[in-house]
């Protein structure tokens, strides 16, 4: 999908971009060839357009995600998904909840999932470990990721973290799909064994019962819920990246096949689901 966009080049919008597709130029090659024999469709592009396509394929060469992310709209973000699918992090965190204004959360979990492999986090036993394994990755996928997880993992840490970035609240968002991401998981048919009733706030009491009755299976039940957001995020980028090249008439782009889950290291524990929930306070919103 990548090599058929150029909505990440000078004075290139989705008008003009749609237009290069009517006129069967369809790939940088394409636009190339277009702009060496002055073609017509090309005549009114800027110039700096062949030095960018030219760095366009450098740095495709070069696997550099972060270099499209900065030039690409943010509606456009969820095309880079299919070029680096093999160094993609889908990540989210658990924290404390809402502290003092101002004053950001700290974090309890977090989880990682590559594709392949689960990683988890937890914090007093490796949490730390999370700074060195994102490096391993040129693309995040998250859900609301740039307004809360990564800021909160950046503040909390105190590093930066500068993969590409696809956050599939916008992508799902632009397809119709609002709401968080349990409510955009149950309209695209995806269903939570034993989590359906689980959220950010009960992750939090999740959390204080482990910390404060040194209750296992709490933290094996927080677990489960913070890896099941990750693996479903894999899900829903796929879902999303076909629906969005369903929309594409000029241009042939192959649909992504649905992903394979993986064994789930944690369960959730019903008993402790059970219990928490009479002690919620019902007028408390996360």
């Amino acid at each position: 999908m990548l090599k058929n966009t150029f909505s990440h080049l000078t004075k290139i919008g989705p008008k003009r971009e749609a237009a290069l597709w009517e006129n069967a130029i369809c790939s940088w090659d394409d636009l190339l060839a277009a702009l060496d024999t002055n073609s017509r469709s090309t005549k009114r592009l800027a110039p700096p357009v062949k030095k960018e396509l030219e760095d366009s394929l450098t740095c495709y060469a070069d696997h550099n995600a972060r270099w499209f992310a900065d030039r690409l709209p943010s509606t456009d973000t969820w095309r880079l998904f299919p070029d680096f699918q093999n160094s993609v992090a889908y990540v989210d965190i658990e924290t404390t909840g809402l502290n003092m204004p101002g004053s950001p959360p700290d974090i309890t979990t977090i989880a990682l999932y590559d594709g392949k492999t689960v990683r988890w986090y937890v914090n007093g036993k490796n949490l730390d470990d999370f700074k060195k394994d994102i490096l391993q990755y040129k693309l995040l996928v998250t859900f609301n990721g740039k307004t809360f997880d990564v800021p909160v993992i950046e503040s909390f840490f105190n590093i930066r973290m500068n993969q590409a970035h696809i956050d599939l609240r916008y992508v799902l968002k632009s397809l119709g799909y609002s709401g968080g991401l349990k409510r955009c998981e149950q309209k695209l048919g995806i269903r939570r064994e034993g989590l359906d009733g689980v959220d950010g706030f009960f992750a939090v009491m999740l959390w204080d019962d482990y910390r404060h009755r040194k209750n296992i299976k709490s933290l094996e039940t927080l677990l489960a819920y913070n890896i099941e957001d990750t693996v479903n995020l894999e899900r829903l980028m796929v879902m999303a990246f076909n629906q969005k090249i369903s929309r594409f008439h000029h241009v042939s782009v192959d649909r992504l096949p649905e992903p394979v889950a993986p064994s789930l290291p944690f369960a959730p524990d019903m008993a402790t689901i059970d219990r928490i929930k009479y002690q919620r306070p019902h007028s408390f919103q996360y």
